[in-house]
């Protein structure tokens, strides 16, 4: 049998020695390492006779519990950096950080509508839960439409989904305001898409106004004095006709990038009739125009950002750039 008592006593003198980690590394390789004195006291449990070895074994694991607790004590105790430079807990704590800043996604969404209220837009925000009549039937996207599958889009039950686009503001916004109309709404939608142009989550910017003799002049002239705010220089654009349920006639945007390769931006149109009856606006009265553009995609062009993905990798390197 051994003494537990002097090898206690012999680890305890040897803790008061202790000044630094690396005295507590050598403690820890003397008592704890495979050919540590607690090791090799295993060791001898084979050649114990059996009716000792629940006794011998029980006093070699207090011990090493009792080394085990105290050096894991030491160990929180004596930090050091490379320099081996001892570091007192106690002190207040210094954070070497700088201080918070906003998202670029937020950044960007913010000088877009600054843009807008200096015409006069108010800013509406929407539920990013909602309903089939509001995202698809109100907006006259057919009951066949692509996006109202379960692999194009989140369902939460048969009558609840995520939003897939801002568009159903227009349709909630027409119940409790009447025309005439000006109001950007924005906020996450939610489509089934991942790759290095697409994330299931997202964000849209919707604009819209109705009046009465609303043309596509004003929506041309709106779209050409937005793209030049937002690049800060004159830009090459292209109008190309499109199809949306919910604009008559609609239409695409495209801008000349540096490569000299034309690069949709957003989509737009005249609000459809549909549209203007289901909210209960006569359409020989009043006439209106939409836009929707993707926020991501218009900070990946401005930054010539590649892959969507980073902007929400949390890589702060990234993020500071902005």
């Amino acid at each position: 049998m051994f003494n537990s008592k002097k090898i206690i006593n012999k680890f305890n003198k040897e803790i008061q020695e202790v000044k630094n980690n690396n005295h507590v590394v050598k403690l820890y390789k003397k008592y704890l390492s495979k050919k540590g004195k607690i090791t090799n006291l295993i060791k001898l449990i084979k050649n114990i006779p059996k009716k000792l070895k629940p006794k011998f074994g029980k006093k070699i694991n207090n011990i090493k519990n009792y080394i085990k607790k105290n050096i894991n004590i030491l160990k929180k105790k004596y930090q050091y950096s490379k320099k081996n430079i001892y570091i007192d807990l106690s002190l207040p704590g210094r954070c070497f950080l700088t201080k918070g800043n906003m998202h670029p996604i937020t950044k960007i969404i913010s000088k877009i509508e600054n843009f807008f209220y200096k015409l006069g837009f108010k800013n509406i925000q929407g539920n990013e839960i909602e309903d089939i009549y509001h995202n698809f039937d109100a907006l006259n996207i057919n009951k066949y439409h692509p996006s109202r599958s379960k692999k194009d889009t989140f369902w939460i039950n048969r009558k609840k989904l995520l939003r897939t686009q801002t568009s159903c503001m227009q349709i909630r916004c027409l119940k409790y305001i009447k025309p005439p109309v000006k109001i950007i709404t924005s906020g996450c939608v939610f489509r089934k898409d991942y790759d290095h142009t697409h994330t299931p989550m997202f964000h849209q910017l919707e604009c819209f106004v109705i009046d009465k003799n609303i043309n596509l002049t004003n929506l041309k002239y709106i779209i050409n004095e937005f793209i030049n705010y937002f690049f800060r220089k004159k830009i090459q654009k292209k109008f190309l006709p499109a199809y949306f349920p919910f604009t008559e006639p609609s239409l695409e945007i495209y801008i000349k990038f540096k490569n000299k390769k034309w690069l949709e931006i957003l989509g737009c149109g005249l609000i459809h009739p549909k549209i203007l009856k289901n909210s209960k606006i006569n359409p020989k009265e009043y006439s209106g125009f939409a836009l929707g553009m993707g926020i991501e995609r218009l900070l990946m062009i401005k930054y010539n950002i590649s892959d969507i993905r980073l902007l929400y990798n949390n890589n702060i390197e990234f993020l500071d750039q902005f």
